[in-house]
């Protein structure tokens, strides 16, 4: 066995390893990183951009939904050539991915190890009994993988998670999406625009990344009147027959319900990889999950020199909070043991199903009922909305009833992901309703129904003060 001497150690060559190592070796200092798996982090392979490429897809094939009342006539039909839209997906896919390889080849031959990595000592690594690693710290970047709830293991070979869909060769004819979450909603939309039949199915009753029951609640209607969707289903069961799954649940009427599907595609979550990597041994606490506790400002676990960062620590797993994990964490192995707070940026979350979801901030369970007032504006009338035939959609935004700083946001509609943006720009930079209010907006647009929501948060937040005065 070889041992090799760093400053730090870096588990994970993922998109919160890569940006770990990088600033570690840009504070000058030596920087190893271990990987088990492929290169080209979980973003690029199986997350962000392939989920994407299929959802581009689908739109472009729904398109012509809206054309009569537009007053255009489609002479004969689309057809969906499915073997065409996954070679375009796996293509573009490998293309991102590429990218990613490259990168990670022009860090040093002497500073990668391939392999599995474990802890056997709070300053040493071993990977694959091949390489000891002994180092001052360490940051822990090893990602997440799909979880599978038992019950739906029945599926067998039938069974898909959102990291096999593409590399499929082909369309399925059928699947029943579980899981209506961020990864459901999506990929389960997409395939049903793409000529596939399916249904969505939830037992929890959540759905996408909502808390604010008004938003949920509109979502769910929106989307139940495109595809077959019941978010708090019971007494779900599979079975593997020769036709393919046959899937029975109580549906949430109450009603016995049961259908036989090509494919079981089970998006209920994911994990972090942090089994079997040691941390019982090195003494770390760890939480129900097998997770070390950490400090998300400084991504510290505990009071050791390991730090934790991207997906691994289950916190914000999404890109750009795990490239800025990483690099927090990288900036803080390297200067270890003056450790120190890292910048975090106001939380932001979007979904690219139609139309777009979004919260920013504070959700609405984060906060105290009695203590914001809620702007709201139904983009059922907005005018640009209205043009485009995209009016779908509900919007509250959160704000301080004291002292009318915006603290947050949970949307359904057209072009959420840039109206977020903009609600993440306004709190990160502390603006209350008003300051908010005095920025421009053009007409027509689509974020014209965020000033509508403002202005509605200013006429309550009016009504909130004059109580207060009329009180004292």
């Amino acid at each position: 066995m070889r041992t090799i001497h760093t400053d730090v150690a870096v588990i994970g060559a993922g998109t919160a390893g890569l940006a770990g190592y990088r600033s570690a070796r840009a504070a000058g200092k030596r920087a190893v990183i271990v990987e088990v798996g492929p290169h080209g982090t979980t973003c690029a392979r199986v997350g962000c951009m392939p989920s994407k490429l299929l959802i581009a897809a689908a739109d472009a094939a729904h398109g012509q939904s809206n054309w009569d009342a537009f007053g255009l006539r489609l002479e004969g039909r689309v057809r969906v050539d499915g073997a065409a839209v996954m070679a375009r997906v796996r293509r573009e896919r490998d293309r991102f991915v590429g990218f990613v390889l490259d990168s990670v080849e022009k860090i040093p031959e002497s500073d990668r190890v391939t392999g599995r990595a474990r802890f056997t000592a709070p300053d040493t690594l071993v990977v694959d009994d091949h390489t000891e690693v002994v180092f001052a710290a360490a940051v822990v970047a090893t990602g997440s993988a799909p979880g599978i709830p038992p019950p739906l293991r029945a599926a067998k070979d039938r069974l898909v998670v959102n990291d096999d869909i593409f590399d499929w060769q082909d369309l399925p004819r059928s699947v029943a999406v579980f899981g209506p979450g961020v990864i459901g909603l999506e990929l389960g939309q997409a395939l049903h625009r793409l000529g596939v039949a399916v249904q969505v199915l939830g037992v929890s009753g959540s759905l996408g990344p909502f808390t604010d029951p008004e938003v949920r609640a509109y979502a769910a209607r929106t989307f139940r009147a495109e595809f077959p969707l019941d978010p708090s289903v019971r007494d779900v069961a599979l079975e593997r027959i020769d036709a393919g799954v046959q899937v029975r649940w109580t549906a949430s009427d109450g009603a016995a319900r049961e259908i036989v599907v090509d494919n079981v595609l089970v998006a209920t979550g994911r994990s972090p990889n942090v089994r079997n990597l040691g941390f019982e041994s090195i003494g770390l606490a760890l939480d129900a999950g097998g997770v070390p506790l950490f400090d998300r400002d400084t991504l510290r676990c505990g009071d050791s020199s390991i730090f934790i960062a991207g997906d691994a620590n289950n916190d914000v797993p999404v890109l750009h909070e795990a490239s800025d994990e990483g690099r927090i964490a990288g900036e803080n192995a390297a200067q270890f043991p003056n450790v120190r707070p890292g910048h975090r940026r106001t939380p932001l979350g979007i979904v690219f199903c139609d139309p777009q979801l979004a919260t920013v901030g504070q959700r609405f369970a984060d906060l105290d009922p009695t203590a914001i007032v809620v702007g709201e504006v139904s983009f059922e009338n907005q005018g640009r909305a209205r043009v485009l035939l995209r009016n779908r959609g509900l919007l509250h935004v959160y704000a301080n009833a004291q002292d009318s700083r915006v603290l947050g946001a949970e949307l359904i509609g057209p072009d959420a992901e840039h109206l977020a943006h903009l609600l993440a720009w306004g709190i990160q930079s502390g603006m209350t309703v008003q300051r908010m209010l005095e920025m421009p907006f053009y007409h027509p647009v689509v974020a014209e129904g965020l000033r509508t929501a403002l202005r509605d948060a200013a006429a309550k937040l009016s009504v909130h003060h004059s109580r207060e005065r009329r009180a004292a």
